[in-house]
């Protein structure tokens, strides 16, 4: 009996150990969404979009590239304003986001310092945890703790970032894109956890069978004029699919009159062409990640290293654009103040 134990024991799969912390605040509207409208150059993304963040909600964001899911997620955290409209966040309230381009760590860095960046333990839940059993959580051999983490692979850099997701404590998480690269243990643990969650989750994911098990919404972008919340992700495709007949297309109406452009001809050409180039590069970075899964690949020191150099180029420039886009946006919205 005991030799069927430990052959047992031993033929369980290892499971990352996740566990997001919550500030559990008790308000019933975290995070209210007024009438947001938001355009890239001429081009408008959604027009009065409205919705509200409770604890519980777990919405996921659907719709074709370039419809703005990622914009609509960086300006919940913040990063980017709306052409009008407000979001109203509760006093003190605590958002994490989860980028899918994990840039902001040096591949340089060692795996010690990305997990455990104040020392030897980390602060997990006003608890504290030494740098080697943290590292065992997220299914790191302590011996790997010396290595840059650009030799690592894609998955266990996915890893890495979930390790950092988890240290703040939150009452709203936005995750975009988490489940890339993930094997299936963790993957499922991720899942677990989200479920678990007490406080709001917004989602980006291609993962629809996890959209289905997580989510208990799905807000529907790509027609600017007619973003819609769903039950769940069957109805939203189901909807999407649509077509209306051209007799009972209604015009849409015009985007919110704006004072005259203060953008040159080439700027606003640069403008209009930036969520493009930012899609390629993301698809890029992507792509590339998965290389890093490959045998071959992660046996060869100096094919590794070029597609890690690779990747750090691209995250670059996805942060370049971004940044651009900003800039942009600003300098056509100046007269607006």
């Amino acid at each position: 009996m005991q030799d069927y134990a430990d052959i047992r024991a031993r033929n369980q799969q290892k499971r990352a150990k996740i566990d997001f912390a919550a500030t559990e605040r008790e308000t019933r509207k975290l995070l209210v969404a007024k009438n947001l409208t938001k355009q890239l150059g001429e081009r408008a993304l959604f027009h009065n979009l409205d919705f509200t963040l409770s604890p519980g909600t777990r919405m996921g964001l659907m719709g074709p590239n370039g419809s703005g899911k990622t914009t609509l997620l960086r300006m919940l955290a913040g990063d980017i304003k709306a052409d009008l409209g407000t979001i109203k966040r509760a006093e003190g309230l605590q958002v994490v986001y989860f980028d899918q381009h994990r840039s902001l760590l040096p591949l340089n860095l060692s795996l010690k310092e990305a997990l455990s960046p104040k020392g030897d333990f980390v602060l997990f839940r006003g608890n504290p945890i030494h740098v080697n059993g943290w590292c065992k959580r997220f299914l790191f051999s302590p011996d790997l703790l010396p290595l840059p983490i650009g030799s690592l692979s894609g998955g266990e850099r996915a890893r890495i970032s979930i390790a950092h997701l988890m240290l703040q404590p939150a009452d709203v998480l936005l995750l975009d894109e988490p489940t890339n690269d993930l094997d299936i243990p963790t993957l499922e643990t991720l899942e677990e956890s989200l479920l678990e969650f007490p406080g709001a989750l917004v989602l980006i994911t291609h993962d629809r069978c996890m959209l289905d098990r997580i989510c208990n919404c799905v807000l529907g972008l790509g027609d600017p004029e007619k973003a819609e919340i769903f039950p769940d992700y069957a109805q939203w495709e189901a909807s999407s699919q649509k077509s209306p007949h051209p007799k009972e297309k209604k015009e849409a109406p015009p985007p919110p009159e704006r004072p005259k452009s203060e953008l040159s001809y080439h700027e606003k050409k640069e403008l209009d062409g930036i969520e493009r180039k930012i899609t390629k590069f993301e698809e890029e970075v992507r792509s590339l990640n998965h290389l890093l899964e490959e045998p071959e690949i992660a046996q060869n020191a100096a094919r590794l290293s070029e597609i890690c150099t690779a990747i750090s180029l691209a995250e670059t420039q996805i942060e370049q654009l971004y940044l651009r886009w900003e800039e942009l946006e600003k300098k056509r919205n100046a007269k607006t103040k």
